[in-house]
Protein backbone atom coordinates (compact mmCIF):
# COMPACT_ATOMS: atom_id res chain seq x y z
CA UNK A 1 0.00 0.00 0.00
CA UNK A 2 0.76 3.79 -0.72
CA UNK A 3 0.83 6.30 2.49
CA UNK A 4 -1.51 7.90 0.20
CA UNK A 5 -3.93 4.89 0.24
CA UNK A 6 -2.61 3.75 3.41
CA UNK A 7 -4.40 7.77 4.74
CA UNK A 8 -7.76 6.89 3.47
CA UNK A 9 -8.26 5.10 6.44
CA UNK A 10 -8.45 8.60 8.40
CA UNK A 11 -10.37 9.74 5.54
CA UNK A 12 -13.34 7.65 5.67
CA UNK A 13 -13.18 7.06 9.74
CA UNK A 14 -17.00 8.64 10.07
CA UNK A 15 -18.01 6.64 6.94
CA UNK A 16 -17.06 3.40 8.25
CA UNK A 17 -14.24 0.27 8.01
CA UNK A 18 -12.93 0.02 4.52
CA UNK A 19 -10.58 -2.28 3.17
CA UNK A 20 -8.47 -1.89 0.82
CA UNK A 21 -7.12 -4.44 -2.67
CA UNK A 22 -4.33 -3.76 -4.80
CA UNK A 23 -6.20 -3.90 -8.60
CA UNK A 24 -4.26 -3.07 -12.20
CA UNK A 25 -2.11 -0.86 -11.26
CA UNK A 26 -4.22 0.85 -8.39
CA UNK A 27 -6.55 0.03 -5.55
CA UNK A 28 -10.58 -0.99 -5.10
CA UNK A 29 -11.38 0.63 -2.12
CA UNK A 30 -14.76 -1.61 -0.29
CA UNK A 31 -17.05 -1.11 2.64
CA UNK A 32 -19.16 -3.82 3.13
CA UNK A 33 -17.51 -6.19 0.03
CA UNK A 34 -18.30 -3.60 -1.88
CA UNK A 35 -16.10 -1.13 -4.57
CA UNK A 36 -17.34 2.07 -3.66
CA UNK A 37 -14.06 4.01 -4.57
CA UNK A 38 -10.52 3.65 -6.69
CA UNK A 39 -7.54 5.01 -6.87
CA UNK A 40 -5.23 5.45 -9.74
CA UNK A 41 -2.18 7.46 -9.63
CA UNK A 42 -2.51 8.90 -6.25
CA UNK A 43 -6.15 10.15 -7.04
CA UNK A 44 -8.87 9.14 -5.23
CA UNK A 45 -12.18 8.12 -7.55
CA UNK A 46 -15.67 7.63 -6.57
CA UNK A 47 -18.33 5.87 -7.86
CA UNK A 48 -21.62 7.20 -9.99
CA UNK A 49 -24.40 6.03 -11.21
CA UNK A 50 -27.88 8.32 -12.67
CA UNK A 51 -28.46 9.09 -9.21
CA UNK A 52 -25.32 11.20 -8.33
CA UNK A 53 -23.23 11.43 -11.48
CA UNK A 54 -24.71 15.14 -11.30
CA UNK A 55 -23.45 15.94 -7.77
CA UNK A 56 -19.93 15.21 -9.51
CA UNK A 57 -20.46 16.95 -12.83
CA UNK A 58 -21.66 20.25 -10.87
CA UNK A 59 -18.49 20.47 -9.06
CA UNK A 60 -16.49 20.33 -12.87
CA UNK A 61 -15.50 16.71 -11.89
CA UNK A 62 -14.96 14.00 -14.59
CA UNK A 63 -14.44 10.20 -14.77
CA UNK A 64 -11.98 7.94 -14.11
CA UNK A 65 -10.84 7.17 -18.24
CA UNK A 66 -7.99 5.13 -19.14
CA UNK A 67 -6.73 3.96 -23.05
CA UNK A 68 -7.29 0.49 -24.10
CA UNK A 69 -5.97 -0.45 -27.51
CA UNK A 70 -6.30 3.21 -28.65
CA UNK A 71 -9.81 3.68 -27.11
CA UNK A 72 -10.56 5.67 -24.31
CA UNK A 73 -12.76 4.07 -21.83
CA UNK A 74 -14.34 6.08 -19.20
CA UNK A 75 -15.70 3.89 -16.06
CA UNK A 76 -18.50 4.98 -13.75
CA UNK A 77 -16.02 6.40 -10.94
CA UNK A 78 -15.36 10.07 -10.72
CA UNK A 79 -12.75 12.26 -9.72
CA UNK A 80 -13.81 12.90 -5.67
CA UNK A 81 -13.95 16.67 -4.39
CA UNK A 82 -10.65 17.89 -3.02
CA UNK A 83 -12.63 18.71 0.32
CA UNK A 84 -13.18 14.96 0.64
CA UNK A 85 -9.26 14.41 1.51
CA UNK A 86 -9.42 17.04 3.47
CA UNK A 87 -12.66 16.68 6.34
CA UNK A 88 -13.85 13.54 6.95
CA UNK A 89 -17.23 14.68 7.81
CA UNK A 90 -17.86 15.63 3.87
CA UNK A 91 -15.71 12.19 2.92
CA UNK A 92 -18.37 9.99 4.83
CA UNK A 93 -21.37 12.03 3.11
CA UNK A 94 -19.74 11.71 -0.30
CA UNK A 95 -18.73 8.01 0.23
CA UNK A 96 -22.39 6.80 1.09
CA UNK A 97 -23.53 8.21 -1.67
CA UNK A 98 -20.71 6.30 -3.88
CA UNK A 99 -21.68 3.33 -1.71
CA UNK A 100 -25.54 3.41 -2.41
CA UNK A 101 -24.88 3.85 -5.88
CA UNK A 102 -22.48 0.34 -6.06
CA UNK A 103 -25.58 -1.10 -3.52
CA UNK A 104 -27.87 -0.34 -6.66
CA UNK A 105 -25.94 -1.17 -8.98
CA UNK A 106 -25.30 -4.75 -7.18
CA UNK A 107 -28.52 -5.23 -7.02
CA UNK A 108 -29.11 -4.28 -10.97
CA UNK A 109 -27.30 -7.73 -11.37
Amino acid sequence: MSEYTDHLHEVFQHFGPISIRKMFGGYGIYHGGLMFALVANDALYLKTDGENVSDFEREGLGPFEYDKGGKVVKMSYYLAPDDVLEDSEQAAIWARRSYEAALRARNKT
